[in-house]
């Protein structure tokens, strides 16, 4: 499968996975079973996969664009409160409940039992070497009901393009908290107004960004230079090309299909962004 093909799909996959994060639904899923805020359930719900044993270290490592401490703060403490088997599936549930709410009368159409089919195909086909997170959510029971099969296997999907992310970043010498400001640069926000990175101590993310200037990265006026958007679409398109295999299981005439099945949901969710 074609770079292009792969970054049309994601396109497509990206919307349907994100409303773990975007809807309100799986935060107060996680929530109800005890924890005290929306970080608390980010963490449980995302992290459950890899199991109450896993230091925070680790879970820092795998999901690598996260600030020094902010994982600590969350696990293991979250695993006194909540089973990660229990957070799992209340976040899958919060999910569906999102999905129902934004798709609407589509949530029920042959079109979203069709897509769920092709994404759980290839989301538990693809190979595991080297990507942890989505080895751990290959661990998961997979769904029956179709709208949580849809969701499930979007989220295996995003798991496995996430880990070649992180590959690709680092490949690049992108570490962590450099990544969020490519990322916000590179869509004409300054840093420090970007959400993942604006909590930060305004002179730590000034030294991230000086060593990102040092590098060619970053010029003088703060916004990318030639270079800085190079190494992004560098990042970008290897991510892509590592996340093509996993559809290689899917006939022609099946990606098609899911491509045609996906469009009409992926509109909707991106037009209400998920929420």
């Amino acid at each position: 499968m074609t770079e292009s093909m792969a970054r049309r799909l994601f396109q497509l996959v990206e919307p349907v996975a994100v409303v773990a994060y975007m809807a309100p639904e799986p935060t107060e899923a996680v929530m109800a079973l005890g924890l005290r805020n929306g970080w608390d359930a980010y963490f449980a719900g995302r992290a459950a996969p890899l199991g109450r044993e896993v230091p925070a270290a680790v879970v820092h490592a795998l999901f690598y664009n996260f600030a020094e401490g902010e994982v600590a703060r969350h696990i293991p403490r979250v695993w006194d409160m909540v089973e990660p088997h229990a957070a799992s599936a209340a976040r899958e549930h919060g999910c569906v409940l999102a999905l129902r709410r934004i798709l609407g009368a589509l949530a029920d159409t042959p079109g979203v039992a069709r897509a769920a089919e092709l994404l759980i195909k290839a989301g538990t086909t693809a190979r595991t070497e080297g990507r942890a997170l989505y080895a751990a959510v290959r661990s998961l029971p997979l769904p029956t009901e179709p709208v949580a099969r849809l969701w499930h296997g979007a989220n295996l999907l995003r798991e496995h393009r996430g880990d070649g992310h992180i590959a690709a970043l680092v490949s690049m010498g992108i570490g962590g908290t450099e990544a969020h400001v490519l990322h916000a640069l590179s869509e004409g926000m300054p840093a420090e107004k970007f959400g993942r990175v604006s909590h930060l101590p305004r002179a730590q993310l000034a030294e991230v960004v000086a060593g990102m200037r040092t590098r060619g990265l970053v010029g003088a006026d703060g916004w990318l230079t030639a270079a800085g958007r190079q190494t992004k679409q560098q990042v970008e398109a290897l991510t892509d090309a590592l996340a093509a295999p996993a559809y290689d299981v899917l006939a022609p005439d099946e990606l098609d299909q899911l491509v045609d099945d996906l469009r009409p949901l992926a509109a909707v969710l991106a037009a209400a962004d998920s929420r």
